[in-house]
């Protein structure tokens, strides 16, 4: 039914909204990534495929993707989203965790322990580390998310 990806593309972006699913919304459009349709995937990097930039995607494309969201409404609030890809020519991983009440560099610290792990216990190893992370504080309703998508 789908082609095997080539692109694992990073992203990330956070925003404020009027309910929680148009923060979550307006996050995804920060990202690049609010006129797609995402679908969820579990976290593998296919093998031969390339990091690289995010294309141009066509409205409503049915998309691969792994991410991490995180919404509150608590004003002051931080938040932060972050996923990593562990990369290897032969595949790797990719990881997400979001938290509130933690710093860009927490969340950062956790997904790249999870992404040295799942390398390690695969055998894929050196590879390469690459992190997108948005932090965000709480307004009135706010949205974070980190994504991985994945493109043919």
């Amino acid at each position: 039914m789908y082609e095997q990806p080539r692109l694992v593309c990073l992203t990330s972006g956070s925003a404020e909204g009027g309910s929680e699913l148009t923060a979550f919304d307006n996050a995804l459009r920060k990202a690049g990534i609010g006129d797609i349709n995402l679908i969820r995937v579990s976290s593998i990097v296919p093998t031969g495929a390339t990091l690289a930039p995010l294309p141009d995607l066509p409205m409503g494309a049915l998309t691969p993707c792994a991410y991490a969201k995180v919404v509150s409404t608590t004003p002051g609030q931080r938040i932060a989203a972050c996923v990593g890809a562990g990369w290897t020519p032969q595949g790797g991983v990719l990881m997400e965790a979001s938290d509130v009440g933690v710093t860009a560099e927490e969340i950062e610290a956790r997904t790249r322990a999870m992404v040295e792990e799942a390398m390690a216990v695969r055998g894929l190893e050196p590879f390469e580390l690459h992190l997108a992370t948005a932090e965000h504080t709480v307004e009135s309703i706010g949205a974070a998310i980190a994504a991985a998508v994945l493109w043919t």
